[in-house]
């Protein structure tokens, strides 16, 4: 009888089409500011002001303890 392990190692890796297209749209956008993440923060917020949709803001959410009750 062949283990788990082996028939994944037998298959080869499987990769999920959705979730290779959202890493290349990240990688790609990276690319774009030179993998600066304030560069990359400015230019979303850039295009979220420009982009004619309504922006929500939700309220901060009161941190939980351990308890589960708010802190």
């Amino acid at each position: 009888m062949i283990s788990m392990p082996e028939q994944i190692e037998n298959q080869g890796a499987w990769e999920d089409p959705i979730v290779k297209e959202v890493r290349a749209a990240r990688e790609a956008l990276l690319i774009q500011v030179g993998h600066d993440l304030d560069a990359l923060g400015q230019r979303l917020q850039d295009e979220q002001r420009t982009s004619g949709h309504e922006v929500v803001s939700l309220p901060a959410r009161a941190a939980k303890g351990r308890s589960g009750e708010a802190a």
